[in-house]
Formats: C-alpha cells, sequence, structure tokens
C-alpha cells in the first residue's frame, strides 16, 4: 500500500475537565482547549496514515498552522478530521479541520514526516550525550 491524495482520518473525544484550558495551562476557563484540539487533529492525522507504514516506520508532526475559532464546552463531543492533500516522498500535508456537535470549531493545515523509529531514536538520544 502506498500514502496517496484523499486519505482521511478521524479522531474524537468529548470536552472533560482533563482537556480544557485550565488543564492545559493554555487560559483560565473550562472549555476545549488549543492544545488538546491540535492533538486531535494531529491524531486524526497520523492514524490514518498509520496502517500505510512498514514496520519499524512512524509519522512525526513537523507543521501545524490553525486556528481556533468557536470554544467548546464541557460535555460537549468534539472531533477532528484529516484528508492527505499532498505526497512529496516522506512529506506529507493534511487539511485538518475540528468540529463540536455544533458545527465546525478550527482549521488548518498539518504537516508530517515519515520517519525510521530507530534512526529517529538514535538521533535524538545523541542529545543526552555529553
Amino acid at each position: 500500500m502506498s500514502i496517496t491524495v484523499g486519505i482521511k482520518g478521524l479522531a474524537q473525544d468529548v470536552v472533560s475537565q482533563h482537556n480544557t484550558a485550565q488543564t492545559a495551562g493554555s487560559g483560565t476557563l473550562p472549555v476545549f482547549a488549543t492544545p488538546f484540539m491540535t492533538a486531535l487533529m494531529e491524531k486524526a492525522a497520523w492514524t490514518s496514515l498509520a496502517p500505510y507504514l512498514q514496520p519499524g516506520e512512524s509519522t512525526v508532526g513537523t507543521k501545524l498552522d490553525i486556528t481556533h475559532d468557536s470554544a467548546s464546552p464541557i460535555g460537549i463531543k468534539v472531533w477532528a478530521e484529516s484528508v492527505v492533500t499532498q505526497v512529496d516522498g516522506k512529506r506529507i500535508v493534511f487539511d485538518v479541520t475540528a468540529y463540536d456537535e455544533k458545527g465546525p470549531i478550527g482549521k488548518g493545515v498539518h504537516e508530517r514526516f515519515i520517519i525510521s523509529d530507530d534512526r529517529f531514536l538514535a538521533k535524538t538520544a545523541r542529545k543526552l550525550e555529553g
């Protein structure tokens, strides 16, 4: 299988005290936090690619340009959808949109790269060397 334009992803959650701006430290109100919306968008994207990867491969997010346009209260269902719009070798670009039960709450563009887990972790571990 290969990654192609049009692959779609979905991730969902319910707003609770665990994913509010208060909990994330991104604000003082008990509403769905932008960092958690961002994570939901990334989850929709990376999980959509997982079935197409070889053993020992993953994807990492490298860029996210989004807006958070509407607040979502505790108790409401939220979800993010992604769709692959570009495939350039190991670079994959997505349109991402987040929703709650009343409509769109955010949107943007997300970029991920396919990586080798071992090589990536080895490079990261070198940061701890003397």
